[in-house]
């Protein structure tokens, strides 16, 4: 994942833009780290719609969370990359409506996502990602 998140930023996402063994397209988030304020750097599936994007918490249907989730929740402001294209975005788990609605469109992009909620108990986390600037 470190490699794949280096060339894609090295390239401005020309290159390690989509997840391995796949056409389907990643973006790139860096958030502070919960515990220890470091940055990191995760590759995530670019779900996307009139400039918001949404990152789904599934760690591929595991019992918990991923732990970007932490990152995301403590210090919501995150920047993401997609292609050359870096912005500042406000990361907010939505529920409800919205959350159904998102997890659609998050389904629609990658199918893979409903799989990986029929592994899990736990109601899959749904961030929206809100431009800021």
């Amino acid at each position: 994942m470190r490699d794949q998140v280096a060339t894609y930023e090295g390239t401005d996402g020309a290159e390690a833009n989509t997840l391995p063994g796949t056409d389907d397209q990643i973006v790139v988030v860096t958030s502070r780290g919960a515990q220890s304020g470091n940055l990191r750097k995760n590759p995530v599936m670019r779900v996307e719609r009139d400039g918001t994007y949404v990152a789904i918490a599934s760690k591929g249907g595991a019992d918990e969370n991923p732990e970007w989730f932490h990152n995301f929740v403590e210090h919501p402001e995150v920047e993401l990359q997609d292609g050359a294209v870096r912005k500042t975005y406000r990361a907010e788990v939505v529920e409800g409506d919205e959350r159904a609605d998102l997890w659609q469109l998050a389904v629609d992009t990658w199918p893979t996502y409903a799989e990986y909620e029929k592994k899990t108990d736990r109601q899959i986390p749904v961030f929206k990602l809100t431009p800021l600037d």
